[in-house]
């Protein structure tokens, strides 16, 4: 898929065009959302993981999920649905106590700029989203930053109608030791206790065997 450009689209209104496919990172980022200050981390996985315990870590890790295809990748598409019952089935464990309600998940269709370049047709993403019930969204990084910040509002707003967070809090997580071997980035200024701390994975082709 993309590694970064939905990601630094986001927490610096800029597109990248270059990027590295192997790159995994955890960028940090302040953003004002319906009034209210709100701490973003977003794990920008770095595709096609091989051991899925570590895909499980991941998963659990994350408050809410983009599962990004591209348009002009059609495997990529057909993958999207396994991810989402992936991201179901850890999150329904009777181990995890956030709630009965799944975690707010938005599948994401990329790239729709390179329409010459198209295999996945925007009625495919919409047939999709509605077998799963989930939001959806055919988006291009390159050519639009406020297309970009609707996916993160929407798992933003889909977090706060759950009740998983109240006014003014701060949500500290236990992290295991590969999460925190992810390199870290900060996308703006420290960060203090002030405000909303939600956590998103932004899966591209990241699959077990």
């Amino acid at each position: 898929m993309f590694l970064c450009t939905l990601t630094v689209r986001f927490i610096t209104r800029r597109f990248i065009g270059d990027y590295d496919p192997t790159l995994e990172m955890i960028y940090r980022h302040m953003a004002v959302i319906d009034g209210e200050m709100v701490h973003f981390e977003i794990l920008d996985t770095a595709g096609q993981e091989e051991d899925s315990l570590q895909i499980e870590e991941k998963i659990k890790w994350g408050d809410g999920f983009a599962v990004v295809y591209s348009v002009t990748d059609r495997c990529s598409f057909d993958e999207v649905m396994r991810l989402c019952f992936l991201i179901n089935h850890i999150h329904s464990s009777p181990k995890r106590s956030s709630g009965s309600e799944q975690p707010p998940v938005v599948i994401v269709g990329n790239k729709k700029d390179l329409q010459f370049d198209r295999m996945v047709s925007t009625e495919d993403g919409e047939n999709l989203s509605k077998a799963l019930k989930l939001p959806f969204y055919e988006i291009s990084t390159r050519d639009s930053y406020e297309e970009t910040v609707a996916v993160f509002n929407t798992l933003y707003q889909e977090l706060m109608r759950q009740g998983h967070f109240s006014p003014g809090s701060f949500k500290r997580r236990t992290v295991s030791k590969l999460m925190e071997k992810i390199p870290k980035m900060q996308a703006s200024s420290t960060l203090n206790s002030a405000g909303r701390s939600l956590s998103f994975n932004s899966f591209r082709d990241y699959i077990p065997e």
